[in-house]
């Protein structure tokens, strides 16, 4: 384990360096109104992007959003925020939001699958999928493959999904993804919905590959430990005053959500990784995923369930034509 100051930035963390200006580019973030998202949409929004948040609550997210630019108001060239209602619990809402984006931006540049939930009591989403799989994974599926075709006509475009090193820690069963046969586990589903993070940005890399589609590259990572609301459930996962606890023990090595959205950010937008596709980084470094996370017989069968899952039908991404943009976005 790495030794951490407690100030602001971390000893040994790493930090983008990049200055490049995103004016004229769209990107957009999942779960951003806190934590390592709000940070990623800040920077962004400093660089000069459009930034679409995509989020359950919109009071959340507008009071962010206000936040942000108030933040920045001195300073020159930011961009513009567009907030948008994003349930990732639901797979109507996250079809509903593909599709407003679909009518109403030219394009997306970049795309950051932020969202998750982390050691959540047992429950299922919408669909009827564990929580934390059906969030953090099958959402983010279903979310970027709507959205690829839009991605495709918008290159040179890049697609970040953020992971965990939890994933490292459990396996994944294909034979119970969902915990309809075995004893419920917060941290065991967890790590899967993060393996499921790192198997996912690897096969769409080798699936684009496959269909002679350049520049699109994708890139999963692990920001760090940090103090976010990211923890809220593990009172009831674990014990009453495990938050507190662990907040205590571990608050020396834990990360600002400023420190630990720099992969995110420098997997966005860096220079140094344009042209690397399919890697998980941390400390914006690449580094090597788990086993189960760097199987490509696993990427392939997980895949394939997700498609089922989330009914994708005759859909398919990598071919189908971009249906346009209905009304031009403001």
């Amino acid at each position: 384990m790495l030794l951490y100051k407690t100030d602001k930035m971390p000893l040994f963390s790493g930090k983008c360096l990049s200055t490049a200006k995103l004016i004229g580019k769209t990107a957009l973030v999942t779960g951003c109104n806190t934590g390592i998202g709000k940070e990623t949409v800040m920077d962004f929004y400093k660089r000069g992007a459009k930034v679409i948040m995509a989020c359950r609550s919109l009071d959340k997210a507008e009071a962010a959003k206000t936040e942000i630019e108030k933040k920045c108001k001195d300073l020159p060239e930011t961009g513009n925020i567009v907030v948008e209602k994003c349930d990732l619990s639901s797979l109507t809402s996250v079809r509903e939001f593909a599709k407003k984006v679909l009518d109403t931006e030219p394009q997306i540049n970049i795309l950051v699958n932020n969202a998750g939930v982390m050691m959540c009591p047992k429950g299922e989403t919408e669909d009827g999928f564990e929580t934390q799989f059906g969030t953090n994974h099958l959402a983010h599926f279903l979310l970027t493959l709507l959205l690829l075709p839009r991605i495709r006509n918008s290159t040179p475009a890049r697609i970040v999904t953020v992971s965990s090193a939890a994933h490292t820690r459990y396996g994944i069963n294909f034979d119970d993804l969902n915990y309809k046969k075995r004893s419920y586990n917060a941290g065991e589903a967890y790590s899967q919905s993060k393996i499921a993070n790192v198997l996912f940005s690897r096969e769409l890399a080798n699936k684009l590959k496959e269909h002679g589609i350049e520049g699109i590259n994708t890139y999963s990572l692990h920001p760090g430990v940090i103090k976010t609301e990211l923890g809220r459930h593990l009172d009831d996962s674990l014990f009453w005053g495990a938050r507190r606890t662990l907040g205590i023990l571990l608050g020396p090595f834990m990360k600002s959500p400023e420190s630990g959205a720099q992969t995110t950010i420098y997997c966005a937008v860096d220079e140094k990784c344009a042209n690397e596709t399919g890697l998980y980084y941390s400390d914006c470094v690449v580094k090597r995923p788990a086993p189960n996370g760097a199987n490509d017989e696993y990427a392939k069968k997980l895949w394939e369930m997700s498609v089922e899952m989330v009914k994708l039908g005759d859909f398919n991404p990598f071919t189908a034509n971009d249906p346009g943009v209905k009304t031009l976005g403001q």
